[in-house]
């Protein structure tokens, strides 16, 4: 595991893999989808990279399989509750995207038009957590990794 100063992160960026790993879990948030849609919605994925990829997330649990044809063996490929967990993580990390390159916002408020912001929300209080309180979240969690 590579030296960092948050373990969590590596742990995860470890158990997720790579661009192409998260293309696939992106691809997977709106349903099931059978091997040739994926190869259809992650654009530029070798059919080899596809199938190295789906093993890795099988076996990280983050999806499963489930057989729809025997003869041939074809399967369809589902998000686990741990991998639809990741969907909050790929809309903030879409929006930077989107920020960084100036491309519009996909994710957006269909009441409004607005795009979305993606913040820390506690499911607990049902708030949005922000300034001093989750400055102090934030700085007790690094007196733990010290």
């Amino acid at each position: 595991m590579p030296e960092t100063d948050d373990p969590s992160l590596a742990l995860a960026l470890d158990q997720i893999g790579d661009r192409w790993s998260l293309l696939v879990i992106g691809a997977l948030l709106n349903g099931p989808r059978r091997n040739n849609e994926l190869a259809a919605q992650v654009v530029g994925i070798a059919p080899n990279i596809l199938a190295a990829r789906l093993r890795h997330l099988e076996r990280e649990r983050l999806l499963v399989t489930t057989p729809y044809q025997e003869r041939p063996r074809r399967l369809a490929y589902e998000l686990t509750q741990s991998g639809r967990e990741l969907a909050t993580v790929l809309g903030a990390l879409s929006s930077w995207g989107a920020r960084q390159h100036g491309v519009p916002e996909r994710r957006i408020h269909e009441v409004c038009g607005t795009a979305l912001t993606w913040r820390p929300w506690c499911p607990t209080c049902a708030a949005v957590v922000e300034g001093p309180e989750r400055r102090e979240r934030d700085a007790a969690a690094d007196e733990v990794w010290m």
